[in-house]
């Protein structure tokens, strides 16, 4: 349904049966859930779907081995049983990733675990050889019996440096063991968000909108497209607003009966950065490494760069985020320290990023110490209204988990049975994935009339949806744009299907144009004009999106217009000349 209709059929039947706010992967994974057993589920997100802290994961699918010091268990072996089930229902953008650890002494880090147990709350000391046998040895205990990717293995200081001669050469030795990597989650939560929608007929979603309560207690949705205020009523409110959970609950319940603090995120930062001698230095693994002061960063190959991270640090508000001048120093030096002589310059960082994580409340003075797991609570209403899930913490690796474990609590709350599982459901691209890829595309290529390449660079972005992708393209005259691997009938088919509103939502999200630091002035300017036709905005509305656009990348991603002009020599656009003139 397109947004219009939707809001048209909210004002002639406002019951639903939950309503979902946050549209990022965990509150998108609770309403796929929903939508599969048969409820009349909506969705409400104020920004864009995975535009908050499910946009600014590290792009890891893992199980947490850190996380075993902290003694959570628990979390670890859900956290490698979810991995493994993306690796079978979204190959498409979830595969293995060898990960290799550099190890510089041998005892260290023993007594963290005990440390953790006795309550005590000093820094943990470096790991050394025993402690990460010890992690990896319990990593490969847990999934013994799935066995889909190698054992760990160590390796010694020699054969170590022979493999990765860039090393800092301090090293003892090394370890390599396998966890994942995603290389689209913004798309993958899109394609989680599609599956719900067709599931169930009355399941609906809005993006850049928001539920709030009214003075007489009752719910209204507030549309910021086109100011559209529509009354809801709910049997259930699901607040899946992760690092905003406590911001949400001030517009949910009226202020005497407003629930205690509940969040306590920690900001992690990384930048993507294009450096041939860095990408090559890693030999295809991820360096999971400690820093000097025993924080864990991580470097991989990701999208023909090396993404780095990150830091932890305590935030109070999650809307204004961005990786600060200091991070950026930490992170190259923690870079320096791994990789002693590579050198980074400025301008070969071509993005930066920052997200908060959504960890529960806490005390703890140290922030790696907060407990990763997640839990659903129920805030009863003191005056009239429905009860409100509260989903609390939870990673990007367990998101179906965790959205089955609000659902089941939806569906008690309700008296509702559950019809579906989704432990072994595909997810959008992910499903009818061939055996043998090379012969789906010929056979798509030629059912469809493109070229072999131009099918295995859709394949590469959409999966087995690529197939609808094509035939979109093969069905009208299409035209190049300035980014070679794109053309205009693709961005018009994501524009139509996927909800884009804005050019951020198309260029930092439904593609990985900007991450990439494949987006250039020129390329920007071209899906602008497209935009622009597609919504039929005026040319003072194209030249403020085009400012709301340069504001964001500039601010929040370390991307100015001169290094977008940089890429690609700007050509002149009827949004361009009316911004210039204006």
């Amino acid at each position: 349904m397109k947004r219009e209709e939707i809001l048209d059929g909210l004002r002639q039947s406002p019951k639903v049966d939950v309503c979902v706010i946050g549209g990022g992967i965990n509150g998108i994974s609770v309403f796929r859930e929903l939508a599969l057993q048969g409820l009349n589920v909506l969705l409400v997100e104020k920004h864009d779907y995975c535009s908050g802290a499910s946009s600014a994961l590290s792009r890891m699918v893992h199980g947490g081995l850190r996380y075993l010091e902290n003694g959570e268990f628990k979390l670890v072996q859900e956290s490698l049983v979810e991995r493994d089930r993306l690796l079978r229902n979204a190959p498409h953008y979830v595969a293995p990733l060898p990960t290799t650890v550099p190890v510089f002494d041998i005892f260290s880090g023993l007594g963290n675990g005990i440390v953790r147990f006795l309550g005590l709350t000093r820094r943990p000391s470096r790991r050394g050889a025993i402690a990460i046998k010890a992690g990896l040895s319990i990593y490969d205990f847990l999934t013994r019996k799935r066995a889909l990717m190698p054992r760990h293995q160590f390796r010694g200081r020699r054969t170590t440096l022979e493999k990765w001669p860039a090393l800092n050469p301090g090293i003892k030795s090394s370890a390599t063991y396998f966890d994942a990597w995603v290389s689209h989650p913004e798309r993958l939560g899109v394609e989680l968000l599609q599956d719900g929608l067709v599931a169930k007929f009355g399941a609906a979603a809005l993006n850049y909108a928001e539920l709030r309560r009214t003075e007489d207690g009752r719910y209204r949705v507030e549309d910021q497209i086109d100011g559209a205020s529509v009354a809801v009523e709910p049997a259930l409110i699901i607040n899946a607003t992760g690092g905003w959970i406590d911001i949400a609950n001030e517009s949910l319940f009226s202020p005497e009966a407003r629930p205690a603090r509940l969040m306590g995120g920690t900001k992690g930062s990384h930048l993507i950065i294009d450096n041939a001698e860095l990408r090559a230095a890693l030999a295809d693994h991820m360096i999971y490494y400690e820093n000097e002061d025993g924080r864990i960063c991580i470097l991989f190959p990701y999208l023909g760069k090396v993404l780095v991270g990150s830091t932890d640090i305590r935030v109070d508000n999650p809307e204004t985020v961005r990786c600060e001048a200091d991070e950026r120093d930490y992170i190259l030096q923690s870079l320096a320290f791994v990789l002693p002589d590579i050198k980074i310059r400025p301008q070969e960082i071509v993005f930066q990023f920052a997200g908060v994580r959504p960890l529960p409340a806490s005390t703890d003075s140290f922030t790696g110490r907060i407990p990763r797991d997640h839990f659903c609570t129920v805030v009863e209403p003191r005056d009239g209204g429905p009860p409100v899930l509260c989903m609390i913490g939870g990673k990007w690796t367990t998101f179906r988990s965790f959205g089955e474990l609000a659902a089941d609590m939806a569906l008690e709350r309700l008296r509702q049975p559950r019809r579906v599982a989704t432990t072994d459901r595909p997810i959008g691209g992910g499903r009818a994935f061939p055996a043998d890829v090379s012969v789906w595309l010929a056979g798509v290529a030629t059912a469809k009339g493109i070229s072999g390449e131009r099918m295995a660079e859709l394949f590469g972005r959409y999966g087995t949806d690529a197939e609808a992708v094509a035939g979109f393209i093969a069905s009208g005259p299409d035209v190049a744009l300035p980014h070679a691997g794109y053309s205009v009938r693709e961005l018009e088919f994501l524009i139509r299907e996927e909800a884009v509103e804005h050019l951020d939502d198309l260029l930092l999200r439904r593609t990985t144009l900007a991450v990439s630091g494949e987006l250039s002035l020129d390329m920007m300017d071209a899906v602008l004009d497209l935009l622009a036709q597609e919504k039929r905005w005026t040319p003072a509305q194209c030249a403020g999106e085009r400012t709301r656009f340069l504001t964001l990348l500039t601010g929040r991603h370390g991307v100015d217009e001169d290094m977008l002009s940089a890429r690609n020599e700007p050509r002149s656009t009827t949004c361009e000349t009316t911004a210039k003139s204006g």
